[in-house]
């Protein structure tokens, strides 16, 4: 251990170091830069090789924020903080948490689809771990390293469907460690309890496996049987490896997204982000929505675009929200109008999978006025089913155009339209253009940011539905109390945490959401109502744990962005 952490006598914490000189200054986790006392570097060897001018840690974080507002375009200041982050983890983090609604979408999205297409032109430093198909049978020494040994929660991608940009092969890379960098800046998780991993099974993407750059297997996409057994590999590896961590999958292509997820979701304590944790963001940003429109989840006819892994994911969380509000479940189904490329989800559709719930009989549309009755467009739908709520999950960008935010208009006084996806130029609308088609009636939310909107009476913020506001959240909680499961039910508390800080609950003319600079109140709001729900569901070797021992539990866990006195170990 090159560190350890305690208590001096009057409670205050300082870190006891073995190392010294060059072995801290190059360690992220314990880097100060130009902030070690006199007495530090006296004691840890650190004369002469750091700077003998002192910088108070606030001053270094607003010199740095400088910097990232000088630089010439996003992905540069992308380049500039992820440099920073690999060489000084608490400045980065703390730089996060004073300025998150700015660093936030430079960090992760949008411009993290930036950073992930360019992965190999701007790869510096080692981060997390590559591990490709042809190494598939050496995980366990990949993974033995001694700094891993701390790791608790896991981020894992295979690269092939990044946001909305599709095969980024290895420089899908770039979403792990933007996912758990939010886990720390949100949550407050040690940095060095995470891992970003990319299991690298090849690439369909021809630019890449052409581009001299390019850093992953150079070889097409490995599938079938071959992927499934190179995953379980994988699995079981880090099953041996870390027995109680939490894994995340993300950005796995529809046809692995759901299969994976089930096939492993009970027997270790994982979830797929995009399409869980994006249910949980969207159905919390709903209920918020529904204060504000005067309508009840019930009342709403709900248009979801985009009949993949994600949207279906969304529609099966707000069944069981109408379910949990009191209606049955073959009535919720009825809430819904799935659409896809080729329109209205009927059964006339033999294709069906897990959409299969939400298809509409074709007798129920008969009476519909359409051309065409087995290919019911998006606006035909919308008109039909008297649409008051559309949800885009389905990558297009601009799909929502003005005659079909005029039509769902039409059909309620405040319609509630969530273009989801992301990066910007995915996104099925723009916020403003929605608004401008409503007069400003609209309750919308977006999956990525998006300039402040003038109302004519000053400006508002858009809502960012993203999956920030939940998935950081739930991870603390899940491990404060050692949950041995993710369930369902625990991205609904989530939801139901979410949406008791609304603050539409109080003004139906006010954001569904509290700004990001306020996400570390939601995260630990939400891993309150979670590590709850694992100790009520008995997930837990935990028992009978009080409201404030939970509360204490959280505080303790929590790591924050500061820089904590050193002193020398004796020998």
């Amino acid at each position: 251990m090159k560190y350890e952490i305690h208590r001096d006598e009057t409670g205050g914490k300082y870190i006891e170091l073995e190392i010294e000189g060059y072995d801290i200054i190059n360690n992220p986790i314990l880097n100060k830069g130009r902030s070690f006392t006199p007495d530090e570097r006296a004691a840890l060897h650190l004369r002469g090789i750091v700077p003998p001018a002192y910088l108070p840690l606030e001053e270094v974080v607003d010199k740095n924020y400088q910097i990232v507002l000088n630089s010439p375009n996003d992905l540069e200041r992308h380049i500039f903080l992820r440099n920073l982050q690999d060489r000084n983890e608490t400045l980065f983090y703390a730089m996060l948490a004073k300025y998150t609604e700015e660093i936030m979408p430079m960090v992760y999205t949008p411009v993290v689809g930036q950073a992930c297409q360019k992965f190999g032109q701007i790869y510096r430093r080692a981060r997390g771990v590559f591990i490709s198909y042809p190494n598939r049978n050496f995980i366990d020494n990949i993974l033995e390293h001694a700094q891993f040994d701390d790791v608790e929660v896991i981020v894992v991608s295979d690269g092939e469907r990044i946001l909305g940009l599709g095969d980024q092969g290895a420089g899908g890379m770039g979403i792990p460690i933007g996912k758990l960098s939010l886990y720390t800046g949100c949550a407050g998780i040690a940095p060095q309890k995470t891992l970003p991993i990319i299991l690298d099974a090849g690439t369909d993407n021809e630019a890449l496996l052409n581009d001299p750059l390019y850093l992953g297997w150079r070889h097409k996409r490995v599938r079938g049987a071959e992927y499934d057994d190179f995953v379980d590999q994988f699995v079981s590896a880090i099953k041996k490896r870390f027995p109680n961590v939490l894994l995340q999958w993300e950005d796995f292509a529809q046809n692995n997204a759901l299969k994976l997820l089930n096939k492993y979701r009970n027997d270790m304590c994982t979830f797929n982000d995009d399409i869980q944790g994006t249910a949980s963001i969207v159905v919390g940003a709903l209920l918020s929505a529904n204060k504000a429109s005067g309508l009840e989840l019930s009342q709403q006819r709900i248009v979801v675009v985009g009949a993949g892994s994600a949207g279906v994911g969304i529609s099966n969380l707000i069944v069981d929200a109408l379910v949990d509000s009191g209606m049955s479940r073959d009535d919720a189904y009825k809430s819904f109008y799935l659409v896809d490329r080729y329109g209205l989800i009927t059964d006339n559709i033999e294709s069906l999978d897990f959409q299969k719930p939400f298809s509409r009989n074709l007798s129920d549309v008969a009476n519909w006025s359409v051309a065409d009755g087995k290919n019911i467009t998006l606006l035909e739908t919308v008109k039909n089913a008297k649409a008051t709520m559309m949800i885009g999950v389905c990558a297009q960008g601009g799909i929502f155009t003005q005659d079909i935010i005029e039509a769902v208009a039409k059909n309620c006084e405040r319609p509630i339209v969530f273009p989801l996806s992301n990066p910007t130029e995915k996104a099925e609308a723009n916020p403003h253009d929605v608004l401008n088609w409503t007069n400003g009636k609209a309750i919308v939310g977006t999956g990525t940011a998006f300039p402040l909107y003038d109302t004519g009476h000053g400006l508002r913020r858009i809502d960012q539905v993203n999956n920030s506001y939940i998935f950081p959240g739930l991870g603390l909680g899940v491990l404060v109390v050692k949950a041995r499961q993710v369930t369902d039910k625990m991205f609904l508390v989530a939801s139901k945490a979410l949406a008791e800080l609304s603050p539409a609950a109080k003004d139906p003319n006010a954001n569904l959401l509290l700004p990001l600079r306020e996400v570390s109140k939601v995260s630990r709001h939400i891993a309150f109502a979670v590590a709850k729900e694992a100790v009520a569901s008995g997930l837990t070797d935990y028992k009978n744990l009080s409201d404030f021992d939970i509360k204490e539990m959280i505080k303790d866990y929590v790591w924050e962005p500061v820089y904590l006195p050193y002193r020398k170990k004796a020998k």
